[in-house]
């Protein structure tokens, strides 16, 4: 760190050892019972001129943290059918996410909800020729269905539904997990139009020994052979019966887009995306938890007890992902933006929970020392994200940064700082943080 220039050596850094980068760094010294960090006037006087500012509220900032000011390394990259902003993380499979500040609006729009791609996109994805194949070890008859059959036979409905990647926030763990280094841009809130999965499954007959229900879609693997599967994932009977899980054949009110799993995908709100198949050719109902490819091992599996960062953990310790942890996101503003001093500044953004609602969603601007409640709107409907909004006032000039914390139904709570670790870098649910300069 000189002359205010930062290098990207400063993330390697905290990533080895974050407390030990603070003392390196700004000669910040951190209280391990507070987790806060006490800078001299010096280390003080560094960070203020990286940032470019005073930071009123520097006592309260917690130990071994990049400041938000920081956060964002990543270049964007134009995407066909995407805006401009989309931040590409991997080409093959394609992964991007989108920018807080482009995840404004209510309803997500195809061209900012962000991509996962497990693997390639079929060459064909006409609606025409397309069916559905209904089958499994727990249904009394298996069939076939066209996207015309299923209009035809079966009420359809809309819901605005939240779809969240399990890895997102992944680049925050440390030490690092495998995958696509998500920051906070792996989710969006469509409105996706279909039939009710259970109404198609009722309609062919579930035995009773029905306990899950899996999917097998018409993407090709990255390796080019026909053979391999990409990814056959599914959800437990129960959330298959639920109202809001659709067989999806529109997206707010157009056909779903390819790079979205046209012309059939199925969309199970509040859960992992890796349990909404793309491209959907096939739903099997199973007497017993499915074990297609990415349902074993360490796949979208957690520790199912806690375990020491960097741990080894047994794939029969890990226990599959389902409802969503509850979250929170700023996207009013961008991070870094200017204000001029005496101004009142909106903050919004979208929290969400799940397969449960959000209860509250609170904002700090002295590094989570103080808390106030913002004003918090219900859902569309059951899954969807709730809008929150308040209007801030900042004390004097300055560097500082906007903290979000949701709490749902139950009294979860974000955590302030990165949650317990896991092999493969899941339900990261930290307070969202944006930094602002008043002037």
């Amino acid at each position: 760190m000189t002359h205010g220039r930062f290098e990207r050596g400063l993330f390697e850094l905290y990533a080895e050892d974050p407390i030990a980068a603070d003392e390196k760094t700004w000669g910040r010294r951190s209280d391990p019972q507070t987790r806060r960090g006490f800078l001299r006037s010096a280390g003080l006087s560094a960070l203020g001129a990286a940032i470019g500012m005073s930071i009123p509220f520097s006592k309260g900032m917690p130990a071994g943290l990049i400041p938000a000011a920081f956060a964002a390394t990543t270049q964007p990259f134009q995407i066909p059918g995407k805006e401009s902003g989309l931040v590409v993380l991997n080409d093959r499979p394609l992964s991007a996410e989108t920018p807080p500040h482009l995840l404004n609006d209510l309803v997500t729009p195809a061209s900012r909800l962000f991509v996962r791609n497990n693997g390639i996109p079929p060459l064909t994805t006409s609606a025409d020729n397309w069916k559905l194949e209904i089958g499994g070890e727990s249904v009394q008859n298996a069939r076939s269905f066209t996207i015309t059959d299923l209009k035809r036979e079966f009420p359809t409905y809309t819901y605005q539904l939240q779809l969240e990647c399990g890895g997102n926030g992944r680049a925050e763990f440390r030490p690092r997990a495998p995958g696509n280094q998500w920051t906070t841009g792996a989710i969006g809130c469509p409105e996706w139009t279909g039939v009710r999965l259970r109404d198609v499954l009722e309609a062919v007959g579930l035995r009773e020994d029905a306990v899950y229900i899996g999917y097998t879609g018409a993407d090709l693997h990255p390796s080019g052979q026909p053979e391999k599967v990409v990814i056959s994932r599914g959800v437990p009977i129960a959330k298959a019966l639920e109202d809001e899980t659709l067989i999806a054949f529109a997206m707010n009110g157009e056909a779903i887009p390819d790079l979205h799993g046209a012309p059939l995908r199925l969309v199970c709100g509040g859960w992992p995306g890796s349990a909404s198949g793309k491209w959907l050719g096939r739903i099997d109902v199973r007497n017993r938890v499915h074990d297609g490819v990415k349902m074993t091992g360490k796949a979208y599996r957690v520790p199912c007890n806690p375990v020491t960062p960097g741990q080894n953990v047994a794939d029969e310790d890990m226990c599959i992902i389902e409802s969503m942890p509850v979250k929170s996101l700023i996207t009013s503003t961008p991070s870094g933006t200017v204000h001029p001093r005496n101004t009142v500044v909106s903050i919004g953004g979208f929290a969400w929970a799940g397969d449960d609602s959000v209860a509250s969603v609170d904002l700090s601007i002295d590094f989570g020392q103080t808390w106030t409640r913002s004003k918090l709107s219900p859902p569309a409907n059951r899954l969807a994200w709730q809008r929150f909004e308040r209007s801030v006032r900042f004390p004097r000039p300055g560097y500082y940064e906007v903290w979000a914390r949701a709490t749902d139904e139950r009294g979860r709570m974000q955590p302030m700082l990165v949650p317990g670790w896991n092999p493969k870098g899941y339900l990261n649910n930290a307070c969202h943080r944006i930094a602002l300069r008043v002037v």
